[in-house]
């Protein structure tokens, strides 16, 4: 599409975005005037959540939480399991596969397998049900991923991820651009988070995206990068131990990716080997029969003694469960896990930690005077 022609494209969608703004704007309002009612708990209840659609790194960033806080917190991580083939609330456990719970609560459990991992697209509902369990299973907070716009819940914190490279104050309302509500609403959260910086990025450039932030003086700012971790098997009993400074610069790599922002796991496969074929599908893509046959025919091609399969730690969620994954696929699966690094970590570890103890007491003095 040439310049021109995708100026008059925005330009046509305009008015869609105009009609949207205002039922965004109408259904914020009937919360704020209290006519829709937003349910309060007496356990801290933190939001990680966006102003738009996906690709902001909300698992990672809700990952670095949970295990800021395990050992020391009952933890209960609540999402609504999108595109899970389920309806209703679910708790999750050991036999849970991400077709029932969805690819990143599936993902969460499998790593943190002694925190609760529940689902539910009714968020309230789903806390009540967390908070009917047994007083020696009860959680003593609550993580809810992606619900910043499901004010139906007043967390009792809230974090807004926003991607470096698609800062919101940039963005424009769905569908000219990517957000779901409108810039203002960002005064609502207590904490941005700048996520997906780049190594090479200097004190001058944290200031001006703090300046065009505008945030009020009670919000927090907080910038963080992407760490990769070592290649590893989708299926340990079947693929060998692989470290990916022994992949050379000539083997092979078919990097699938269905997620919202694949471009830095391209760039990072990249700098393991000059012949990476990008394979890019959809957000939370289900794998079907047609595109593994798709898939097979590329990596069949490859020659090199040395070719893998590379996937990011979301798809190996979805893989893992899928049982159209070709067998002989399995000797050559490998995902990049990824892990989220603050530029100035402990002072986000100490406002989370903080703000537990802070609303802990004010709750214990709070019932004591009720």
């Amino acid at each position: 599409m040439q310049k021109n022609d995708k100026i008059k494209f925005y330009s046509c969608l305009a008015p869609l975005s105009f009609l949207y703004g205002i039922g965004v704007w109408l259904r914020n309002r009937l919360f704020d005037w209290g006519i829709l009612h937003s349910e309060q708990y007496p356990i801290p209840v933190i939001c990680i959540g966006n102003l738009s659609v996906g690709g902001t790194g909300k698992t990672p960033h809700t990952e670095y939480i949970i295990r800021l806080l395990k050992d020391k917190y009952r933890i209960a991580v609540l999402s609504r399991g999108y595109k899970r083939k389920t309806s209703g609330f679910i708790l999750a456990d050991s036999e849970s596969s991400s077709w029932e719970i969805g690819d990143e609560p599936f993902q969460m459990k499998n790593k943190f397998p002694d925190i609760l991992v529940a689902v539910d697209t009714n968020r309230r509902r789903g806390i009540q049900n967390l908070l009917s369990l047994p007083e020696k299973d009860k959680p003593e907070v609550i993580l809810l991923d992606d619900a910043y716009q499901h004010r139906y819940v007043t967390p009792s914190l809230s974090i807004v991820l926003s991607d470096c490279h698609r800062l919101f104050y940039n963005d424009k309302l769905m569908p000219t651009g990517y957000l779901r509500e409108s810039i203002s609403n960002i005064n609502r959260t207590d904490i941005v988070v700048v996520t997906k910086c780049e190594e090479d990025m200097k004190p001058i450039d944290f200031r001006i995206i703090e300046e065009n932030m505008k945030l009020r003086a009670h919000q927090l700012l907080f910038f963080t990068s992407i760490v990769y971790g070592k290649v590893k098997p989708v299926f340990p009993s079947k693929a060998c131990f692989l470290n990916h400074k022994n992949i050379g610069k000539e083997d092979d790599i078919l990097l699938i990716s269905g997620i919202a922002a694949p471009a830095p796991f391209i760039r990072e496969a990249e700098k393991y080997s000059n012949k990476v074929v990008p394979m890019v599908f959809p957000d939370h893509h289900m794998f079907s029969k047609s595109d593994f046959k798709k898939l097979e025919a590329v990596f069949e091609k490859m020659t090199s003694s040395g070719k893998l399969i590379l996937v990011t730690e979301k798809d190996a969620a979805r893989l893992k469960n899928n049982p159209l994954v070709p067998e002989s696929w399995k000797n050559f699966l490998y995902y990049l896990p990824i892990v989220i690094q603050f530029c100035n970590g402990q002072s986000f570890d100490e406002t989370i930690k903080k703000h537990i103890i802070t609303f802990s007491k004010n709750n214990i003095l709070q019932n004591k005077y009720e």
